[in-house]
C-alpha cells in the first residue's frame, strides 16, 4: 500500500480549484522546473504504476510489480533508519515517483504553477538544491513521525509543498485563478497569501483526521511547505520580497 498525495490533489483542486499560471505576460524559461516534470511524467509512463508497460502483465501480474516497485524505490520508515545505505537514498528517489494518473497529474499541476516563478527568483541551481533538499527533509520528517510504519511512501509532495511555501513568502500578492465548488466553479482570481494559507489550513484539518493506514502523508506537505516558507525568508530576507508582480490573464480568460 502506498501514502501518497493523490487524494490530496483531489481536494485541493474541489476545495482551491485548478489553479491558472501565475507570473508575468511573458514567462521565463524555467529550465529545473519543466525538466523536474517532464522526469516524473518519463519516470512514470515506462514504470507498472501507470499499467501502460506490457512487461509487467495484467492482473494481479502488474500489482505485484507495483507493490514491488513502491517498495524499492519509495521510503519505509520502518526500514529508513536501519543500517542501509540504500534506505537513506529513498526519500531522493522517493520524489520521483507516483502511484497513480491523478497523483502524478495533481502534483505536476502544483510544479507548473509555482515552480517557474520561484525557480526564477532563485536561481537554476539553488532552486534544484531546494527542491530536492526540501523534498527529502520533508519525507524524513514524516518518517520519523511514523518510524513503526511498513507504508510505502512515494511522490513529490513533500518538495512542492515547500516550493508553495517559498513561493508565498516571495509572491505574496501574485494572483491565482481559482474555481471554487460553493460558487458554481466561477473562475476567480486570488493573491496567493489568500489561496495558500487556506490549502495549508485544509492539509493540517486533514492531517488531524489523518488515520494510521494507507493513505495521505499530509505531515510531508506540512512539513515541507513549514521548510520552503523558512527558506526563502532566511535567503532573501525583507529587504528583497517581492510584493506585487504584473500577472497576465491566463489563457483563454480574455476570450469574448
Amino acid at each position: 500500500m502506498i501514502r501518497n498525495w493523490s487524494t490530496a490533489a483531489r481536494t485541493t483542486l474541489a476545495a482551491v480549484g485548478r489553479l491558472a499560471p501565475a507570473g508575468p505576460s511573458r514567462r521565463r524559461a524555467a529550465p529545473v522546473t519543466y525538466t523536474l516534470i517532464t522526469l516524473c511524467c518519463l519516470l512514470f509512463l515506462i514504470s507498472p504504476a501507470a499499467g501502460l508497460n506490457p512487461v509487467y502483465g495484467t492482473g494481479e501480474e502488474l500489482l505485484a510489480a507495483q507493490r514491488a516497485y513502491f517498495r524499492r524505490w519509495g521510503v519505509i520508515p520502518a526500514e529508513l533508519f536501519e543500517d542501509s545505505p540504500g534506505s537513506a537514498l529513498t526519500p531522493a528517489t522517493a520524489l520521483f515517483v507516483h502511484g497513480s494518473w491523478v497523483h502524478l497529474l495533481g502534483n505536476m499541476l502544483f510544479l507548473y504553477v509555482f515552480g517557474a516563478m520561484t525557480e526564477e527568483r532563485m536561481g537554476r541551481l539553488q532552486f534544484a538544491l531546494f527542491y530536492l533538499g526540501c523534498g527529502y527533509l520533508a519525507l524524513l520528517g514524516y518518517a520519523g513521525a511514523n518510524a513503526h510504519s511498513q507504508e510505502s511512501l512515494v511522490g513529490a509532495s513533500g518538495a512542492i509543498s515547500a516550493v508553495l511555501g517559498a513561493f508565498l513568502f516571495l509572491f505574496p500578492r501574485a494572483r491565482v485563478t481559482s474555481l471554487l465548488p460553493f460558487l458554481f466553479f466561477l473562475p476567480l482570481r486570488f493573491p496567493a497569501w489568500v489561496v495558500l494559507p487556506f490549502w495549508v489550513t485544509l492539509q493540517w484539518m486533514a492531517a488531524g483526521r489523518a488515520g494510521d493506514g494507507p493513505g495521505v502523508a499530509y505531515l510531508a506537505h506540512l512539513v515541507g511547505f513549514g521548510l520552503g516558507f523558512a527558506f526563502a525568508w532566511v535567503r532573501f530576507g525583507r529587504r528583497t520580497r517581492v510584493k506585487s508582480v504584473p500577472v497576465a490573464a491566463p489563457e483563454g480568460e480574455n476570450q469574448p
